[in-house]
């Protein structure tokens, strides 16, 4: 079982708007911001109101489970036009980089006219590098809106193990 790190939501609330600050400093502009859903909704509100830009979402499953990854596929897309935008793509986390490279690439595929990526954390083995982040770390992040979800599947983890240690 990966070591878990739970972030409070103060802690989020900084880790956010630090965030937005980086995105802010590097003096580039943006049009759209885009969040992928889920963890990528609240970081993306909070940037795109930091930035005084509209924000629209992507919504892109690609894990079932703590640690069980799938084929990143788009659910539901956007309804703001990308084309000719200046566009920021954020998520809460990088993992292995497969979401964020699946949605950039759909994304490039509508002709934005700049397409930059953001991101809270990513993990030290990313095949993708976003444009911003604040941390790169190894613990499975438990962010304060999903602390009952993570639990739960933990839950269901050790009972599993245990099964398996007692046959």
């Amino acid at each position: 079982m990966p070591n878990f790190r739970y972030i409070t939501w103060s802690e989020y609330g900084n880790l956010t708007e630090g965030l937005a600050e980086k995105v802010s400093a590097s003096g580039k502009r943006f049009d759209l911001v885009v969040g992928i859903a889920r963890g990528g909704i609240p970081v993306s509100m909070v940037v795109a109101d930091h930035l005084d830009l509209k924000v629209d979402f992507i919504n892109v499953k690609s894990y079932n489970d703590i640690g069980k990854r799938t084929q990143p596929r788009i659910v539901s897309t956007l309804t703001e036009g990308v084309r000719d935008r200046r566009i920021l793509l954020v998520d809460d986390l990088v993992d292995q980089g497969d979401t964020m490279a699946f949605v950039r690439s759909h994304l490039e595929g509508q002709k934005p006219a700049a397409l930059g990526t953001a991101t809270l954390f990513k993990k030290p083995w990313s095949k993708t590098e976003p444009d911003y982040f604040l941390e790169t770390v190894s613990e499975w992040i438990v962010f304060p809106f999903e602390i009952g979800e993570v639990g739960r599947q933990r839950a269901e983890m050790e009972r599993s193990e245990r099964s398996k240690d007692s046959s």
